[in-house]
């Protein structure tokens, strides 16, 4: 029996076509450390919220599929050096989130509440002017913080973390 070989190209074009053919089983949802936070402005007690950042192409495109809700106070942060716009969609992602696009140290755009989107086609959403990055959080959360577009933003990495890859071109 003659066997092939698919070049690297259309083998991974290939999982990825399988992992989203229904009823197969899919891979499992990314748990990533908190490497980042962002702490909130404003009296005490100080509200932070600790960040996930992914690193490299398969963890950004993963994101929070297939995540349980995320807890008050936590989100991920995708960072983008240089500026790029930025779409994100909901595809597989079942908790409904908070999307805050953000540009030199603000928020420029704010999506609340994103619905899930299990199944294609899914609505993508951004400005359409570049970002540094997009940060998720839970649905309702930038309401409970009083986070709006206008709000500054500084996110710091945790001591020892390692550094975050911004997304690529």
């Amino acid at each position: 029996m003659k066997t092939s070989r698919l070049q690297p190209w259309a083998l991974a074009a290939t999982l990825l076509l399988v992992g989203c053919a229904p009823g197969h089983t899919q891979s499992p949802p990314q748990f990533l450390p908190i490497t980042a936070q962002w702490c909130l402005a404003g009296p005490p007690p100080s509200r932070c919220i600790q960040l996930e950042v992914p690193r490299g192409d398969r963890q950004y495109t993963m994101g929070l599929q297939l995540r349980p809700p995320l807890p008050p106070l936590r989100g991920m942060w995708f960072p983008y050096a240089p500026p790029a716009v930025a779409r994100f969609w909901m595809h597989r992602t079942p908790a409904p989130l908070d999307m805050l696009f953000i540009r030199d140290g603000r928020v420029v755009a704010l999506e609340s509440p994103v619905a899930p989107c299990m199944n294609l086609p899914c609505r993508s959403y951004g400005p359409d002017t570049p970002v540094d990055g997009v940060l998720e959080l839970a649905a309702g959360q930038a309401a409970a913080l009083g986070i709006a577009v206008g709000t500054d933003v500084r996110i710091t990495p945790l001591p020892g973390a390692p550094p975050s890859a911004p997304a690529p071109d």
